[in-house]
């Protein structure tokens, strides 16, 4: 087995495409490049390829010498998932977009086991000199001292409290927090502090932390977003290798709900022709387990995602390529991706106006909320502060 290197360009980028050949361009183009069944079982990605800001890109072919008395790495351990502590110096992101809901946010872990094709987190995975392939959810970096930090920021004498968002880059309740449980460390913090908390996930480990949850909710400080893609578990499984099977995920928003946590639905992604047609059987299920909001994102895929899914269609659903991406465009003003504030969740055009209406139609219909369930901010205290003596004023 050698590895070649030259400078980082796509299969996909280099080739001309025959009009009408769409659907057999990419597999000429990507034929050596996919990963072996037996190394990637289990995983998302279809490939590994190096990160956008490396100077070369590498790929490995076989030359001819590989032999089986050669001291190889065993194709089944190749992507084991490896992590790697990471002493984080400050926990709490902050960001001023737009069309997002939230300010500031945590993400205990970098990477995500879940290995779901579409996640658009993947990218920032080349920050770290990896591939947003199947480094991104093999190569896993944790945050061990998350709940020590977040307590010094939030007992920083200016820090102003606002609804912390958790999971909005990577899944806070992976199958690696089993072991670290630094997200209930977190919980537990903000728990202490009455700082409310906004939780998106599509585990059902969060079912686990009900504890610290419910009393957090009784008093208006907390509120959890479950991840329904499809209903379909074949489906499921192809694009969320490692993550909770949809009947747990319905189970874990009823358990949820009747501890008495708010539990929002998200149809997230709609991707066109492949799950759209699911939105309000998805919806319907959701409210009857006991879900109060509803929400949606459409597919989106910035930077490497554009190529990570076209590879994942290819190998899966390789009938449906073109017509996906051709509805992807449609809704991105022709383009894989439109990065615009307001746009890039939902996309633009007839076939989103279309998914929009009927999301809508379908929520209205099944009861759902018309205005989120909001999360309050005016309990927050600093423990042990209120006990503090009070300095009085000479003059």
């Amino acid at each position: 087995m050698a590895v070649s290197a030259r400078r980082a360009l796509h299969p996909l980028d280099r080739l001309q495409i025959t009009p009408g050949l769409e659907s057999e361009a990419p597999r000429v183009a990507l034929g050596t490049n996919f990963v072996e069944v037996e190394r990637r079982r289990g995983r998302g990605a279809l490939t590994n390829r190096s990160g956008r800001y490396e100077p070369l890109a590498r790929e490995s072919f076989d030359d001819g010498w590989h032999t089986d008395n050669d001291n190889a790495v065993d194709p089944k351990e190749s992507f084991r998932t490896d992590v790697t502590i990471e002493r984080a110096r400050s926990i709490i992101s902050r960001n001023d977009s737009p069309d997002l809901s939230f300010d500031r946010s945590i993400n205990p872990y970098r990477g995500c086991e879940h290995g779901c094709v579409y996640c658009f987190a993947r990218p920032t995975h080349a920050y770290m000199g990896l591939s947003p392939g199947l480094d991104f959810e093999t190569k896993l970096f944790a945050k061990p001292n998350a709940a020590e930090l977040l307590e010094k920021e939030l007992s920083h004498p200016s820090y102003k409290p606002r609804v912390i968002a958790i999971g909005t880059n990577t899944d806070p309740y992976q199958p690696i927090e089993r072991n670290y449980r630094i997200m209930r460390g977190i919980l537990e913090v903000l728990s202490r502090f009455n700082h409310p908390v906004g939780i998106v996930t599509k585990s059902a480990l969060v079912a686990r932390d009900i504890d610290i949850l419910a009393p957090m909710a009784e008093k208006g400080l907390a509120k959890v977003a479950i991840s329904v893609t499809t209903l379909d578990p074949a489906l499921a499984r192809e694009m969320e290798p490692r993550a909770a099977t949809p009947s747990r995920r319905l189970a874990t928003i009823r358990a949820l709900s009747t501890a008495g946590i708010p539990v929002t639905v998200l149809v997230a992604p709609v991707i066109p022709s492949l799950n759209d047609g699911e939105i309000e059987k998805v919806l319907a299920a959701s409210r009857e387990a006991g879900a109060l909001d509803a929400g949606y994102v459409l597919l989106r895929l910035p930077l490497e995602l554009r190529h990570l899914v076209r590879e994942w269609l290819l190998e899966h659903h390789p009938g449906k390529l073109d017509r996906v991406m051709s509805l992807v465009k449609g809704t991105r003003d022709g383009k894989d991706y439109d990065a615009r504030f307001g746009v890039r969740q939902t996309g633009e055009g007839p076939y989103a106006w279309t998914i929009g209406r009927r999301f809508e139609i379908a929520a209205r219909k099944l009861g759902f909320k018309r205005e989120r369930t909001r999360v309050r901010d005016d309990l927050f205290r600093v423990p042990g502060r209120e006990k503090e003596p009070v300095q009085l004023a000479l003059l």
